[in-house]
């Protein structure tokens, strides 16, 4: 790729970010009604963890201690992941809504540039909405993180960031196959994500056929590798294989992801499913 190549597509890769940070903007008010829902639910699922000491279900206070860390990092780290996908798929559906999708597929732009500068939005919006919801629950419920490897931790998030990117062009799939029910189909499949991969429980209590899903689902691998940062003071040696099966499972996603991205545009503008809806 020449230079000049190169500097349209990181230019028309800054728009593409930027135009979702617009929208953000433009809609605030209800970014900060799905925030206030996030903390409910992530506070919800740490007081449950203590009220099982106080009913008399945990053993000891460190056994509740170490369930609550447990349950938490379940949905802290599925309230990001699950934001990443909806946000990269609704994407596609809001263009289509807005009546740009048309003229996104027709400029002189890479595939991968577009899909890229909406994954990293995504990803980006994810984690800071994250942080701030970590500093909400630090201050709503004592959380004790004296034993954990907060640097292990954040490698093996940063890793995950991958194949999340990946499951997110797949999904972001869906509304191209189907206009009417392809951003509903989201939720289907986030349902059995949250179903298989273990955020808050752990994968033994599945049936077996579920286990085989469940280790096929790079979400099992984060939140494995993040608890075991935190919970059991694993460090970065220790979840190497975990951070590396992570970035593997990530380049085969995004590889296939794109591909099959391509193959549905190519469906949809054959079709004539880029009309605007409503």
């Amino acid at each position: 790729m020449s230079t000049r190549a190169l500097r349209w597509e990181t230019t028309a890769f800054r728009g593409f970010f930027e135009r979702q940070l617009h929208l953000y903007s433009r809609y605030w008010v209800w970014e900060v009604v799905w925030f206030v829902y996030s903390v409910a639910t992530v506070l919800s699922v740490g007081y449950l963890a203590t009220g099982l000491g106080v009913i008399g279900a945990g053993e000891s206070a460190a056994g509740v201690h170490r369930a609550q860390l447990y349950l938490l990092v379940g949905a802290l780290l599925w309230t990001f992941m699950s934001l990443v996908f909806h946000e990269t798929s609704f994407a596609i559906a809001w263009e289509r809504w807005e009546g740009t999708i048309e003229y996104t597929f027709m400029a002189p732009v890479r595939r991968v540039t577009h899909l890229a500068g909406i994954s990293c939005f995504s990803l980006v919006y994810g984690l800071l909405r994250s942080a701030l919801l970590v500093a909400v629950v630090v201050l709503a419920i004592h959380v004790d993180l004296s034993n954990a490897n907060l640097g292990a931790a954040t490698l093996v998030l940063a890793a995950s960031t991958v194949p999340l990117t990946g499951l997110g062009i797949f999904i972001a799939i869906l509304p191209l196959l189907s206009p009417e029910k392809g951003e509903q189909m989201t939720f289907a499949v986030q349902g059995i994500l949250l179903l298989v991969s273990g955020v808050y429980y752990p994968l033994s209590v599945l049936p077996g056929p579920f286990q085989v899903v469940g280790r096929a689902s790079p979400l099992t691998y984060t939140l494995q590798g993040t608890r075991d940062a935190l919970i059991s003071n694993r460090g970065i040696i220790d979840l190497l294989p975990t951070i590396c099966l992570l970035l593997a499972m990530g380049v085969v996603l995004v590889a296939g992801g794109l591909i099959a991205f391509g193959s549905a545009e190519r469906r949809a503008k054959r079709l004539g499913l880029l009309k605007r809806n409503g």
